[in-house]
């Protein structure tokens, strides 16, 4: 669990430059980048504007510079940003917290990171309960991704007939949508090609899941505007959701660059939603079989 903090870390702040690891040393000590401990981190101004670069990155800031826009000092910036923000959506902020909606998965873990280490570690001390609250904390993020496109029984078109033709029409549209919108590699090739080793990645090759992405979105519309016997509703159902997640977990993967940890997410629960879609494929396929021989 904490590779993937430091992962993190690695990705969103800037003073890392090179592939050296945390390595974590006695309680006395904390836990460190060389010589550099977490409170650093948390409360380092490399500008020497009075704003942490954590939270300058978080406004799109430079954190190099005290007027990321010349002549516009980072502190009224941020008023700025806030006022906006105030009346973009008539409702006041008064925190950062209230910011979160514009922000990715990895910012806001960014933030509830390096606020939680300084408020519980002011000497600039962790100790492995605290590592482990923080990746435990990443994991839930990580393994629990709110759910988004839902496929709903009021947007499927349903059928009454249950005879021998509707199965022979229903199977005959399924396989010509398959047939119509084929794909020449997979997503673990991709990910084969994306992983270089345990320490090396090779973002680039992520391009190669444009293909997929746009063949899988023109399945699942196809889908969703065919025929559907009424007997067959659930299980028809179980399939296109199981597309519908596993074209998501796609297109995160696409954002390792912007947001790591809503990526590595995405590659963690791949494998598990692509067995849910077989095991739905093999449910409605056993269905069709015994309707077609009956």
């Amino acid at each position: 669990m904490l590779f993937i903090v430091l992962l993190f870390i690695l990705k969103t702040t800037s003073i890392f430059k090179n592939k050296e690891t945390y390595q974590r040393a006695n309680q006395e000590n904390g836990l460190i980048y060389g010589d550099i401990t977490i409170e650093n981190l948390v409360n380092k101004d490399t500008d020497n504007d009075g704003i942490p670069d954590w939270k300058e990155n978080l406004y799109g800031l430079d954190p190099l510079k005290k007027e990321s826009t010349p002549g516009i000092f980072d502190n009224i910036a941020i008023e700025k940003l806030k006022i906006q923000k105030t009346s973009e959506t008539n409702e006041p902020i008064n925190t950062i917290n209230q910011l979160t909606e514009n922000l990715t998965q990895t910012d806001k873990f960014s933030r509830e990171l390096f606020a939680t280490i300084a408020a519980a570690s002011q000497d600039g001390t962790i100790d492995q309960t605290m590592i482990d609250q923080l990746g435990t904390s990443l994991a839930e993020k990580i393994e629990n991704p709110a759910v988004r496109k839902v496929f709903l029984i009021s947007e499927i078109k349903i059928i009454n007939e249950d005879n021998l033709q509707s199965f022979i029409d229903y199977n005959n549209t399924l396989n010509n949508i398959y047939k119509k919108y084929p794909m020449n590699y997979t997503v673990f090739d991709v990910l084969q090609k994306f992983i270089i080793d345990e320490e090396n990645v090779d973002p680039s090759a992520l391009k190669k899941l444009d293909p997929i992405v746009e063949q899988t979105n023109k399945i699942i519309t196809d889908m969703a505007k065919m025929n559907v016997p009424k007997s067959i509703l659930t299980l028809h159902l179980n399939f296109l959701n199981s597309l519908e997640k596993l074209v998501e977990n796609i297109n995160d993967m696409k954002l390792y660059d912007s947001d790591p940890i809503l990526a590595i997410g995405a590659i963690t629960q791949y494998n598990q939603n692509s067995t849910n879609m077989q095991l739905a494929v093999n449910n409605l396929t056993e269905i069709i079989k015994q309707k077609l021989n009956n």
